[in-house]
């Protein structure tokens, strides 16, 4: 299962095949014999003969080529078995930095590098001001064919990324923070057991939001956070407050045949995680102070795998005079609770400063909802400064909205070219679910180009869902659709799409 092999229709250039490995969590069990468990950290080195015409790249800190097209990889630095990677392909390779470059099918290179030069750098200064020295050397991103069926995988000098970042207009770069913050929570301080994933990743989440204020703003980082928490509040909704997967220390009982990590995947370590590392900064009161204490806990622990109890005991090592006020056990706030407990976070970081750009996106959701359109008021709002969470923040609210009184979406459109006919995929896909929850048959095309486009499971199942729970026209474009696009896809989500058309398939 961790081994995946594409046939050329399945990448970008469709001319040859490619396969990559997918380890995370316990998939590298069946490409090498390994300890495949993240409490165990090892260096590694490889020896890959490819074919003629094609390139090995893996998530190693130094690699060569020798005759007969055979590669060598070494990485130097310990990490746990699911962090290791090969990918073996048409594949060239960019500069974009001083330590980064891009790898691509020979098709996508020039926009790889157009989108990303100089930018990962910029990233990583600020990483390393936060968290200490960057220390793998380089920091590659691959863009893996349209088909890989995930946003990101953080495998180290090496990240794998969907060419759906791509955006032509560097949208959606911001998204590489959160695969550069693994570099110091995660690949360098990593979780014990998969139990306590929310270690890796909320940490990651507070990390990534800690480089992006940097950057780009607190506004602006609110905002995205905003939409990290009603993705949680969905996620809550739907499995119910009290499911034990809502606790932040998940028991991953083995049943008659064990049981998967990745079963267990979901929002809560991330956003329930982020609101867990929130509330200690919060404690500490000082945002400087408890930056040096995250910069500590890198240097304390890297190259460790280590358990929630290890973090929090060293929390409280750290600040004595917390530890004196007993600040572990402050009732409804206990640190237990927080660890064992399902259900919504008994903190909220304050995320109100987004509420500058959340405003005027709410009040023009409004505007375009209601029944006589007011156009003087709607073009007196100037969305050319708006960034992509802002609009991906008001199609949401139009989204919710839908169905928009007859012919209101066919203006939005017309008016808004830049979200309606965008390349970036976070708009495209929310445009797409716009279309269809009004029923806009002029645009169904854009469902099927996007579908066609690309195979990545979070955009790809939302659609089939919404086609197949509209009329019959939409359900007719779910079956032409899948039919067309099926070869194309990673085979879990093909299973994922049968199952959605009640074709079969397991989900």
């Amino acid at each position: 299962p961790q081994v995946c092999w594409l046939s050329p229709e399945q990448t970008a250039g469709k001319q040859k095949p490619y396969m990559y490995t997918q380890g995370q969590a316990v998939l590298n069990r069946s490409f090498f014999p390994c300890f495949d468990t993240p409490s165990v950290k090892f260096t590694y080195s490889a020896t890959v003969k490819v074919p003629e015409g094609f390139t090995a790249v893996m998530s190693a800190t130094s690699w060569e080529k020798q005759k007969d097209n055979t590669f060598v990889f070494k990485m130097s630095q310990p990490i746990p078995s699911y962090l290791i990677a090969l990918v073996v392909g048409d594949i060239v390779s960019a500069d974009v930095g001083p330590r980064s470059r891009v790898w691509a099918e020979p098709c996508l290179i020039e926009a790889a590098k157009k989108e990303y030069d100089g930018v990962i750098e910029e990233f990583l200064v600020v990483g390393e001001k936060l968290f200490g020295p960057y220390v793998w050397g380089r920091y590659d991103i691959l863009f893996m064919p349209p088909s890989f069926p995930f946003g990101g995988m953080e495998n180290p000098c090496l990240t794998f990324v969907t060419p759906c970042l791509l955006a032509g207009d560097r949208s959606l770069v911001d998204v590489i923070i959160h695969e550069i913050s693994h570099s110091w929570f995660g690949n360098l301080v990593t979780n014990a057991t998969w139990g306590e994933f929310w270690l890796n990743e909320g940490f990651t989440m507070y990390a990534q939001r800690r480089i992006s204020t940097e950057v780009y703003g607190l506004p602006y980082t609110c905002l995205e956070a905003a939409t990290g928490r009603a993705l949680l509040r969905q996620h809550m909704d739907a499995t119910g407050e009290d499911h034990p997967l809502n606790k932040l220390r998940v028991v991953i009982e083995p049943g008659l045949w064990g049981v998967n990590p990745d079963d267990t995947y979901n929002e809560t370590p991330y956003e329930k995680g982020y609101c867990f590392v929130s509330y200690l900064a919060h404690l500490v009161g000082n945002q400087s102070k408890f930056d040096a204490f995250l910069q500590a806990y890198v240097n304390r622990f890297k190259f460790q795998s280590i358990t929630a109890d290890d973090t929090l005991g060293f929390f409280l090592e750290y600040f004595p005079e917390l530890k004196e006020k007993g600040v572990d056990s402050i009732p409804g706030f206990e640190f237990d609770r927080w660890l064992n407990t399902p259900g919504w976070p008994p903190y909220l970081p304050d995320l109100s400063p987004g509420q500058q750009l959340m405003r005027p996106a709410d009040e023009l959701a409004e505007l375009w909802a209601a029944d006589g359109l007011n156009m003087e008021a709607i073009e007196a709002v100037d969305i050319t400064g708006w960034r992509t969470y802002q609009l991906v923040y008001f199609l949401d609210q139009v989204l919710q909205k839908s169905p928009l009184p007859e012919g209101n979406v066919k203006r939005l459109s017309k008016m808004y070219p830049k979200m309606s006919t965008s390349q970036n995929a976070e708009l495209r896909l929310r445009w797409c679910q716009i279309v269809l929850k009004n029923n806009l048959e002029a645009e169904y095309s854009k469902v099927k180009d996007f579908l066609h486009s690309q195979g990545k499971q979070k955009y790809t199942l939302p659609l089939y869902r919404a086609m197949w729970g509209g009329s019959e026209a939409t359900r007719a474009l779910a079956m032409e659709t899948f039919s067309a696009t099926a070869p194309q896809l990673h085979v879990n989500v093909q299973n994922y799409v049968k199952k959605i058309l009640g074709l079969g398939g397991a989900e």
